[in-house]
């Protein structure tokens, strides 16, 4: 008889007729789980009425944890033990009412063969709307075939009916008319050739986007292979953030102070104290300087083309959060920053940077810093988290206004008045725990492109749209932000020609990017370059919305 140690292997056992398992995707970090537990633990009990309602019954495929405090699954291992137990034939509910970290779940999903749902509480508070964008960002990557739902309550019409159409068809039929693939010939000619030639000009002289570190958050849809990005012209430098911490100490601190000063004189307003673990301390900001002059000397080292720097996690063990150098990059208009030898770096010029090293925001962020640079416009692009919206009806408006946000990396000319009305707060703690302040504001209305850069059945896409950002009452303003994030800036929002429930259903992503234009009829034909551009450099065009 062997003597080999053969594995014994388990077999799960089939659900019982009428059920569903639930399982719930978590972070990494354990802070976070623990404060938003009650919030995920109210959404599932919402969830188990709905489907008791439908004649089904929801059971947790995974335990609450009393040692943690909360029943998330919270690393990748957890959640290839939890699958292994789950019978693959079997219905799944992946619900999300915090932000998450895909890679969690990424595995089992990937492998499973019974019909998965993924659904989200509308609401901005932790934010669940953006663990699950980024979930089914990820799925659809990897090929995945799921269905996705969500719902303030989970008894509007739109969710039992999506719902009931799972439980019976084991698939959720959306709306997804207002997507229609470019065709290049019916773009206007100057555009189109813009478009085109600056696309030729990115391939024959190439472009690097410098990556410190890869894969953030377990954002498997924000990585774009080697072999998928390289016949765009565009390649990476793997970088380090430990050689950006190194960079931060020979920096030094008159060198960082210039910054801080610089930024004091333009009005930026920086909400300081003195305790270190909950408030933004003056020693936080100079770190801050010193990492945006090291990471634009790294830039600089390796010619870099725009940059991304992932922060979470490492640096976030590390240095305060890079969110104030971030919005810092994306800005013409920003303090010099010079090399050891007294060079001026990137002068006169943004430097595009691609919040947590979204490699598809990245590549997005490049060709709109090449089409707005040759249209003579401001090129200043950033990504925003699609946090959450609701519907405003005053004044003139009677519409439904999207909230974008994201960690504080926006351009100072995104908001209204500049860095004059900008503000730098402390970071949360629960998620920063180094402190670190934002650069902050309300963004300023006007008339904007929105896009996505994404990776599907192994070629890129990009779904581009118009949008325009909109004022809102302060006291409107101010009701959305305690709704989310108030130390982030906020961007009201209004979709062309897409409905809440039609860009939720196509969106692959938990960001989108934007850039600005001065009218209307600008932000078109910069639309149609980029889209002619994006084209030429082989990328598959959906235009969406009007």
């Amino acid at each position: 008889m062997s003597s080999y140690a053969v594995p014994v292997l388990e077999s799960p056992i089939p659900v019982a007729p009428g059920e569903v398992l639930l399982i719930a995707s978590g972070d990494l970090r354990q802070s976070a789980n623990k404060v938003c537990w009650a919030t995920q633990s109210e959404m599932e009990k919402q969830l188990t009425e709905a489907l008791r309602a439908e004649g089904f019954t929801l059971r947790r495929a995974h335990p609450y944890r009393e040692d943690l405090g909360h029943g998330f699954i919270n690393n990748q291992r957890m959640g290839m033990d939890v699958f292994m137990k789950i019978h693959p034939d079997a219905p799944v509910i992946v619900a999300e009412a915090v932000w998450q970290y895909s890679h969690n779940v990424f595995s089992g999903l990937q492998h499973h063969r019974g019909s998965i749902l993924t659904v989200a509480n509308w609401s901005g508070q932790w934010p669940g709307l953006v663990g699950m964008l980024n979930l089914n960002g990820c799925l659809h990557k990897g090929g995945v075939t799921f269905s996705t739902l969500w719902s303030k309550d989970f008894k509007d019409e739109f969710f039992r009916r999506g719902l009931r159409q799972w439980l019976k068809e084991q698939v959720i039929e959306h709306d997804l008319s207002h997507v229609h693939d470019l065709d290049v010939s019916a773009l206007p000619k100057a555009e189109r050739e813009l478009g085109a030639l600056l696309a030729r000009d990115l391939k024959t002289r190439k472009a690097i986007l410098g990556v410190f570190d890869e894969g953030c958050m377990g954002m498997y849809n924000a990585i774009i292979e080697d072999y998928v990005l390289n016949p765009t012209g565009v390649y990476k430098e793997r970088l380090s953030q430990s050689a950006l911490v190194a960079g931060m100490a020979a920096v030094t601190n008159a060198e960082a102070q210039a910054i801080r000063g610089w930024l004091d004189g333009r009005g930026l307003t920086f909400v300081t104290g003195t305790n270190e673990e909950t408030e933004l301390t003056d020693r936080q900001i100079l770190e801050q300087c010193k990492m945006y002059i090291a990471a634009m000397r790294i830039a600089d080292e390796f010619s870099c083309d725009a940059i991304g720097i992932q922060y979470q996690l490492g640096l976030t063990d590390m240095t305060p959060a890079s969110d104030l150098v971030e919005g810092l990059l994306n800005n013409v208009d920003r303090p010099p920053a010079f090399d050891a030898k007294g060079r001026e770096l990137y002068a006169g010029k943004a430097l595009p940077h691609f919040n947590e090293v979204d490699e598809c925001a990245g590549l997005d962020a490049l060709t709109t810093n090449r089409v707005w640079t040759a249209m003579r416009l401001d090129p200043a692009t950033t990504l925003h988290d699609v946090r959450w919206g609701e519907h405003y009806s005053g004044g003139d408006i009677d519409e439904f206004v999207w909230v974008f946000q994201i960690s504080g990396a926006v351009p100072a000319s995104h908001i209204a008045g500049g860095y004059a009305k900008a503000r730098s707060e402390r970071q949360v703690p629960m998620y920063f725990r180094l402190g670190g302040g934002t650069l902050s504001g309300i963004c300023k209305p006007g008339h904007v492109v929105w896009s996505r850069v994404f990776v599907e059945g192994g070629a890129l896409h990009v779904d581009l749209g118009r949008a325009t950002a909109i004022e809102l009452p302060a006291e409107e303003t101010a009701r959305r932000l305690k709704s989310v994030t108030p130390q982030w800036p906020i961007m009201h929002t209004l979709l062309h020609g897409v409905t809440r429930d039609q860009f939720m259903a196509r969106h692959r992503a938990n960001h989108l990017n934007v850039a600005y234009a001065p009218t209307s009829q600008v932000a078109d034909q910069a639309l149609a370059a980029k889209a002619a551009m994006m084209a030429e450099l082989g990328i598959h065009v959906h235009l969406c919305g009007d």
